[in-house]
């Protein structure tokens, strides 16, 4: 069947027929070409690859390039009069007192010259600053099409997208299908965001009981700001989850590795719905084209003693019987055990 939707594509899906209508719809070059990325002036494609086997992605999941709001999430967006961006005339001006970095701590700002996270001039000009790469588990603010700056702001970088062409391919190890670059990725260049249906904590948790297998591998909270003081009491309860597992965008096949050449921060493009916040891929290292792309399933795990932690805990619950997702990741000091 898939074999069959690649072949039909080219000669019935761009003729735009009523017969071929659903079969279009279904279809992931389809939904590939739809994305603003991958029209003028960016271009930047996407392909779906296997070498490797005749398994091919079900034609039932669906690429997008933006978050679906689920059932009650709509509801809770800010009304149009809340939301407001920066009214800096010049690009310049949002690197340093721009309205957008208000909701920045204060204590956690290295450089008050720069607050914004990324290198505006130079050859490292867009990338991700090292010390909020590296050091920094604090969310990144950036201006948005609300704001009064241009698109060449150099405080839209998640804004602009994705700035390679990127490719979905089957593994040779049995790991599924992973994600690479088809160019060089530089360290500190945003990659891609991850998105897909955000749900409410109830329905998250009515599918993970309902799941067959580990429904968190493509569940992700969007926690980053809850707190049960919080004056936003959007903010007090349980925090809304981007389920991938049937919609999302490429990023939904990236593998895990416990020595990861990602990590994924939390972006907000607009401060009055940030319990929506974007979720983020940065790159953790200079990746040359078509090396796999990864990140640590294991929020927070980067260091010896926390991989110890996880192997650990693991053993623990093999002894009680219990069910451990062997890691496949093959890196020199893999833990063994993704939980």
């Amino acid at each position: 069947m898939a074999e069959y939707m690649r072949r039909s594509h080219f000669y019935h899906h761009m003729q735009k027929k009523a017969q071929y209508a659903e079969e279009e719809r279904r279809c992931h070059f389809c939904q590939f070409r739809a994305f603003s990325i991958a029209q003028p002036p960016h271009c930047y494609t996407m392909a779906v690859t296997n070498e490797v086997d005749k398994e091919w992605i079900s034609l039932d999941f669906r690429f997008i390039e933006k978050c679906v709001l689920g059932k009650d999430v709509q509801k809770s967006l800010a009304e149009e009069g809340f939301r407001s961006g920066c009214d800096c005339r010049e690009d310049t001006a949002c690197a340093k007192e721009c309205e957008c970095l208000s909701d920045l701590d204060p204590d956690n700002i290295i450089n008050p010259d720069f607050k914004n996270a990324y290198y505006t001039a130079g050859p490292r000009k867009g990338l991700l600053r090292y010390e909020i790469l590296e050091l920094s588990s604090d969310e990144i603010y950036e201006c948005s099409d609300l704001c009064a700056c241009s698109e060449d702001c150099p405080n839209r970088v998640v804004g602009r997208g994705r700035k390679f062409n990127i490719e979905v391919f089957k593994t040779k190890d049995g790991r599924g299908f992973g994600v690479r670059a088809r160019e060089d990725i530089r360290k500190g260049q945003f990659v891609d965001k991850y998105v897909g249906e955000i749900i409410t904590a109830e329905e998250a948790n009515r599918r993970r009981e309902n799941a067959k297998y580990r429904k968190d591998l493509y569940l992700f909270a969007l926690d980053k700001f809850n707190d049960p003081e919080a004056e936003d009491e959007r903010l007090r309860g349980e925090p809304f989850e981007v389920d991938g597992e049937f919609i999302a965008g490429p990023t939904r096949f990236i593998n895990h590795s416990c020595e990861p050449n990602l990590r994924i921060m939390a972006v907000v493009t607009d401060r009055a719905n940030k319990h929506l916040h974007e979720l983020c891929f940065f790159a953790l290292e200079d990746i040359p084209r078509l090396t796999e792309l990864t990140f640590d399933y294991v929020a927070g795990t980067n260091t010896a003693d926390s991989n110890d932690n996880v192997a650990k805990e693991a053993k623990e619950r093999q002894a009680k019987g219990e069910f451990t997702q062997k890691c496949l990741c093959g890196s020199k000091n893999c833990r063994g055990s993704l939980w």
